[in-house]
């Protein structure tokens, strides 16, 4: 049986999920170590499955490549809300701007992949705003309600100079980019 483009997709049957559940989860901690360029035998290996399964469900390594940033994103947005729940506005801030450099810093060869020109990447910028925007909307609103963060700098500035604050620095990983953003964060304290 077929599925029109307008019908709901098809479900996966279970062995089929929890393989793509492996194969993210092996991407995900393989392209923190070795980058996005690694071997697909290396995240096979890891996700204990055939190369023939991970190019079933990803046809191409952007197709996994974007796989694993969304799922990065929907984390880091889904962080949001729970953060917000235990912890002062100012905290919670803190950790949530953590969890997004964590994301932005650890994937290396991620923003060169980003910016290669592939069309499988095309809708990723417009999905990083709209799940990440609002959460940081409304964490910033709070601290700023509390009087804990000065009212000027709003999400979509804070996001984009987090981004580029976590450009890669030759010489330099990913603490770099943490202590860097810790320093921008701290301007934004009320004193």
């Amino acid at each position: 049986m077929t599925q029109d483009a307008t019908g709901p997709a098809p479900r996966r049957r279970a062995d089929a999920r929890r393989n793509v559940e492996a194969l993210l989860e092996a991407a995900r901690k393989v392209f923190d170590t070795s980058g996005v360029d690694a071997p697909a035998k290396e995240i096979t290996d890891l996700a204990g499955v055939g190369v023939g399964t991970l190019y079933r469900h990803f046809p191409q390594r952007a197709d996994l490549v974007k796989a694993v940033v969304e799922g990065g994103i929907d984390a880091v947005a889904e962080a949001g809300p729970a953060l917000a729940a235990r912890h002062p506005p100012a905290e919670a801030l803190d950790r949530w701007i953590d969890r997004f450099t964590d994301l932005l810093g650890t994937k290396r060869g991620l923003a060169s992949a980003l910016h290669s020109g592939d069309p499988a990447f095309a809708g990723l910028p417009g999905y990083f705003h709209q799940r990440l925007e609002p959460v940081l909307t409304a964490l910033l609103d709070a601290a700023v309600a509390d009087g804990s963060i000065r009212p000027d700098v709003g999400a979509e500035d804070l996001l984009y100079a987090i981004t580029q604050l976590c450009q890669p620095v030759p010489g330099r990983g990913p603490d770099h980019a943490r202590r860097i953003v810790g320093v921008l964060v701290d301007g934004l304290r009320v004193r």
